[in-house]
Order: C-alpha cells, then sequence, then structure tokens
C-alpha cells in the first residue's frame, strides 16, 4: 500500500484560476463559512443542530405540520436514508412522529409535534440574527437581488429548492 503523504500529488485537470471555477469555488467557502457560524451559533444556546432545525422548519410550513419522508429529503438535501436517521433522532427526541401514508403503505410521513414547534420557534431568533449578521448585513440590497437572480438560474424549474425557507 503506497503512503499518502510520499505520493506525488496528481495534476489536475482544472484551471482554478478561471472565472467561473473560482465563482464556484467561492459561492462554496461562502456557504460553508456561513453555516458553520449559524450551527456554531445554535449549538452555543445548546437549542439544536441546524440540520435538525431545517427539517423542523420544513415541517412546521408543511400543510398540516406532515410531509411525505421523500419530499422532505428533496427539500432538506439529505438522501432517504440520511433523512431516516435524523428522523430517527428527532422522534426519539419528542419532536416528530411517523406515520403511514394511508394510499401509498410504502411511504411515510413525519410530523412535527408541539415539543418539535417549541423547539424551532426558541432556535428561530438565534438563527435568523445568524443569517443577518453572517449573510445579509454584508450584501447590498441590490446585491442580494443579483445573488438571488444568479442562483434562481441554477435551480431547475419545480425543483423544491425553488424558493426554501430559512
Amino acid at each position: 500500500m503506497t503512503d499518502t503523504l510520499t505520493r506525488a500529488p496528481v495534476p489536475l485537470e482544472i484551471d482554478l484560476s478561471r472565472p467561473g471555477i473560482r465563482a464556484w469555488r467561492t459561492f462554496l467557502g461562502a456557504h460553508a463559512a456561513v453555516t458553520r457560524r449559524l450551527e456554531a451559533e445554535l449549538e452555543a444556546e445548546g437549542l439544536i443542530s441546524l440540520a435538525d432545525y431545517d427539517v423542523l422548519v420544513n415541517l412546521a410550513t408543511a400543510p398540516g405540520g406532515k410531509q411525505r419522508m421523500s419530499e422532505l429529503a428533496d427539500h432538506v438535501l439529505l438522501s432517504r436514508s440520511g433523512m431516516t436517521r435524523r428522523i430517527d433522532r428527532l422522534e426519539a427526541a419528542g419532536f416528530v412522529s411517523r406515520a403511514e401514508c394511508a394510499a401509498d403503505r410504502r411511504g411515510s410521513y413525519a410530523a412535527i409535534t408541539a415539543d418539535g414547534l417549541e423547539r424551532v420557534r426558541s432556535a428561530g431568533p438565534t438563527h435568523l440574527r445568524g443569517i443577518e449578521e453572517h449573510f445579509l448585513a454584508k450584501l447590498s440590497a441590490d446585491e442580494l437581488d443579483a445573488i438571488r437572480a444568479a442562483l434562481a438560474k441554477v435551480i431547475p424549474p419545480g425543483s423544491p429548492d425553488g424558493q426554501p425557507d430559512c
């Protein structure tokens, strides 16, 4: 087996100086920086993880406070198996419940509970304050409009990601 520390680096076929690649890397870096800060602030207040908050917000804003597991996974960008594990943890904490889909026995719903709704409401001010401080306050209204318009072009029509909740 070759030691990874002594192996010569593999040259990339990507020109990292191309404007498009630089924009992509900046987008990824900005996303990572902001989400790390939001996660840290929620954890520092002992509220909830950012991923759990995302799931609970999606359920809280869904009609009837429930959503099919497959749709929920699409909204929060988790795999089906990743969503199942996350819902297992949220269910054990009392924040969600599961119900079978009467029309399709293979499908199931996740529904937010009263405790889950209270948790997402208590975490909301911290999360929104973080969005304001780490993202919105750093950009002008024109820049925010330009970012929204530019990124909207990347989202496929009819995608659940078209108008995500915060």
